[in-house]
């Protein structure tokens, strides 16, 4: 019997594990209530903690909202945000002056390089119904020679995003939204030009994967030295090739060999991250990653010093009104709205 190309499992917590060249990944899932006339919750906020809610008290989370849940204004350095929403919308604002509202299947692609602060609110829009947040938070590292690119911020609407649909011999279907990455001849859209994924030796893929009940598909080899975990997030049942794997683990596997998925009988949900190692040195220290120590303090040098660009909108977690669909105001003042 040939050896299961399971190297590891490891179950899910908050954040996900991650190996080189992902430093971080969140999995934010929120059932939020109607919306008051502030985008904030319409219920009571007694016996949270507010500022740093992270309890999960009723099925959600103000993170460190106190009016919006979300997480207003905070620095990075050295790194790129990937933010794929599956529910619910974020409203986006930094030091750069851009602002965005985005939703269900768009990606925000944030390259921190040498500083940027920013603003991620979740803004309650039904004031008449629930309103359920889910979204994947992917912090990718940059390479020594691109910590201090210029920041850059990219939106990818879902309208443009490429969506790949594969159909067993029972006519089940498995979807794969590409973020990142190439699969059956579908190329994801490009990233931001100083991005570890814009390197074609990088071997980079994002994708988020739907499994129909009982679906079968085939997850295509790549390099050997590649890295690749599969996150199964959602269902029970799931097999890779033969090898069970629990509802709420982490799969990483051998990148350099076909994997048979076989769906649970209800059904999985799945995000892949895969990549060619970065191979350098790692100093975290909150929200700056750089290669040393040294260059750690220099960030919080930076910081206090300069903003990274200051902060000019009106509080540190702003809203866009109810009404103002999704969106984009890029740093020269370009507006764009996706195509309907």
């Amino acid at each position: 019997m040939s050896p299961s190309p399971v190297i590891a499992l490891v179950p899910l917590g908050m954040p996900w594990p991650t190996v080189d060249p992902y430093l971080f990944c969140v999995h934010h899932d929120d059932a939020y209530p109607a919306g008051n006339d502030q985008l904030g919750p319409a219920a009571s906020l007694a016996g949270r903690d507010i500022g740093q809610d992270f309890a999960g008290l009723d099925g959600w989370r103000m993170y460190h909202g106190e009016v919006v849940p979300g997480f207003p204004s905070h620095p990075h350095r050295g790194f790129e945000t990937v933010t794929i929403v599956l529910q619910g919308h974020i409203d986006h604002a930094d030091s750069l002056g851009a602002t965005a509202r985005f939703g269900p299947g768009d990606v925000q692609w944030l390259t921190a390089g040498q500083g940027i602060v920013h603003a991620e609110m979740f803004p309650l829009l039904d004031a008449a119904g629930p309103n359920p947040v889910e979204l994947f938070q992917i912090w990718l590292n940059l390479p020594r020679a691109s910590k201090m690119a210029a920041p850059h911020f990219k939106m990818l609407w879902r309208e443009e995003v490429p969506t790949v649909t594969f159909t067993d011999d029972a006519g089940r279907q498995t979807t794969v939204l590409l973020v990142a990455g190439a699969l059956a001849g579908r190329q994801a859209l490009d990233p931001p030009p100083d991005s570890w994924a814009a390197r074609p030796e990088a071997d980079l893929a994002i994708w988020s994967i739907d499994m129909a009940p009982g679906a079968t598909w085939t997850l295509p080899a790549t390099a050997a030295d590649t890295q690749r975990t599969l996150y199964a997030f959602e269902g029970e049942g799931l097999t890779v090739s033969g090898t069970p794997v629990p509802a709420r683990n982490a799969a990483q596997v051998h990148a350099d060999v076909d994997l048979a998925l076989v769906a649970g009988p209800a059904g999985n949900r799945l995000l892949v991250l895969q990549g060619r190692p970065i191979g350098e040195p790692v100093a975290q220290h909150g929200p700056f990653v750089m290669n040393s120590r040294e260059e750690i303090m220099q960030a919080f040098a930076d910081y206090q010093a300069t903003g990274f660009g200051g902060w000019t909108w009106p509080d540190a977690g702003p809203v866009h009104a109810r009404d103002a669909g999704r969106h984009a105001r890029f740093p020269d003042g370009r507006v764009e709205r996706p195509s309907t």
